[in-house]
């Protein structure tokens, strides 16, 4: 029953509580049952809340009251380890933050508490939220549900982890160069970074690079993430960024999908791609083609010649290391190898940080011009499969990469502040999931939502949970 109960999405959690076939408090203590049995295997909740179980109960009281606290009520979320929850520690997935205890939670942990939800617990992630692995000298190395000895992705792999293995149903994620869909696509869940100012950042750590940060939800269903979307989204009058929009708007099936001009694209522009990568890629393009929209592939050039990971070197580099400077100066020793070593990145100099700036601005520039002709870009959410813990590097077609390379897909809709979402699609031969990435044009959310439900819907009947 404990299973039964956490692998229900979080909109169908929230239909059992309100029509009382389940109670606040045995969906908590389902999770919590959840928590003790796996976490111990995968490391990814960190911190357990400890007014879970007593909101929980206030909420199986106000139900039987026939007071409802909105449409997530009693339903138990999880939040990345660098976006403040009040009373609840938060250490930034770093020794230096290790007792830290914010006042006041960040404005979309609020949103989603006023919609009902319980905050069960915190989830791992790297240092700062400054790797494409999720490790720390807190509380060590985050393993991904489908294969114990792979990575789940960073920087928000432990909310992945937790949200596929059933520990949550709902989390919240944050993305400066894919965080939030690198790990949706490894761990074999929905993940999705809303257009940049839509989602304010209020509460979330660090507060620099904001111009490319984003935060957003991440979970097992398309739906989840709307409801989840509708929730969070909007300005809170703190957050410079965000922009004042109306509600999404939903389209619903009436629609004409052949209205809906898809460019795709299975390897240039992200290249080297894995060939398993590529051909799931490739069969979600059949896959749309055959539902009646308008595809065709549309390889992305401006993104060889206009290298965002050298953008992000030269940007995130400069900027990171002053911010940070501050942060570190004399605890250097507590910080873990892999911020080390990014600390340790050579400096780029202020011509190459004014020509990374240029770059920047010329792939927003194309970006903007493809959905000009295209209404939603199609393509991988990772150049490979999820791969073992630490791998430094990556032999792909015969070409050597870096570990960051991993992010290749993802790093320039975080530079160009675009609508992206990650969705669950295909397998390796070895059985570890394979995503696919839709990318739209600014504030198009509704558009991303509709294609990427009809692409889970072809998926719905070989739907899996990790089996732990």
């Amino acid at each position: 029953m404990t299973e039964q109960i956490c692998f229900l999405d979080a909109m169908e959690m929230a239909e059992k509580i309100r029509s009382k076939s389940l109670s606040p408090i045995e969906v908590m203590n389902a999770h919590l049952e959840r928590i003790d049995k796996l976490n111990p295997k995968i490391n990814a909740v960190v911190t357990i809340s400890n007014k879970a179980k007593e909101t929980a109960l206030k909420a199986e009281e106000a139900l039987m009251r026939g007071d409802l606290w909105g449409p997530l009520h009693g339903v138990p979320f999880t939040i990345k380890d660098c976006i403040n929850t009040a009373g609840i520690r938060t250490t930034r997935g770093s020794k230096i933050f290790e007792t830290f205890i914010p006042e006041a939670d960040a404005s979309v942990v609020d949103r989603l508490k006023k919609a009902g939800g319980i905050l069960i617990g915190k989830t791992n992630m790297p240092e700062f939220a400054m790797w494409w692995e999720s490790d720390n000298a807190v509380f060590g190395c985050t393993n991904n549900p489908w294969n114990l000895n792979v990575t789940p992705g960073g920087s928000s792999g432990g909310e992945a982890a937790a949200i596929s293995s059933g520990m949550s149903p709902l989390g919240i994620g944050s993305d400066l160069g894919g965080s939030i869909r690198q790990p949706a696509n490894y761990c074999n869940i929905v993940g999705i970074k809303a257009t940049h100012g839509r989602i304010p950042l209020t509460g979330h750590w660090p507060e620099t690079l904001l111009k490319a940060m984003h935060v957003g939800p991440m979970a097992r269903s398309v739906r989840d993430i709307a409801l989840a979307l509708s929730i969070i989204s909007g300005p809170d009058n703190i957050d410079h960024y965000a922009i004042s929009l109306p509600p999404i708007q939903l389209l619903n099936e009436k629609d004409k999908l052949s209205q809906i001009r898809v460019g795709w694209s299975k390897e240039v522009g992200f290249s080297p791609v894995d060939l398993e990568v590529q051909k799931v890629v490739q069969d979600a393009a059949y896959t749309l083609q055959s539902l009646g929209c308008n595809v065709e592939e549309a390889p992305l050039d401006f993104l060889e010649e206009n290298d965002p990971q050298a953008i992000t070197w030269a940007v995130y580099t400069a900027e990171g290391r002053e911010y940070f400077k501050q942060v570190i100066q004399g605890r250097e020793e507590q910080l873990h190898s892999n911020m080390q070593k990014r600390l340790g990145i050579p400096m780029p100099s202020f011509d190459q940080y004014l020509q990374a700036l240029d770059a920047w601005e010329t792939i927003r520039l194309k970006t903007a011009e493809f959905f000009s002709r295209y209404d939603v870009l199609l393509c991988p959410s990772a150049p490979m499969p999820p791969y073992p813990h630490s791998q430094k590097e990556f032999l792909i077609q015969g070409i050597k990469t870096p570990g960051r390379h991993s992010l290749r897909a993802t790093v320039p809709w975080d530079l160009t502040g675009s609508p992206a979402i990650s969705v669950p699609f295909g397998w390796t031969s070895n059985g570890l999931p394979i995503g696919v990435q839709l990318v739209g044009r600014h504030l198009d959310e509704a558009l991303l939502i509709k294609v990427a439900s009809m692409i889970e819907e072809t998926q719905m009947s070989v739907k899996k949970h990790p089996s732990l």
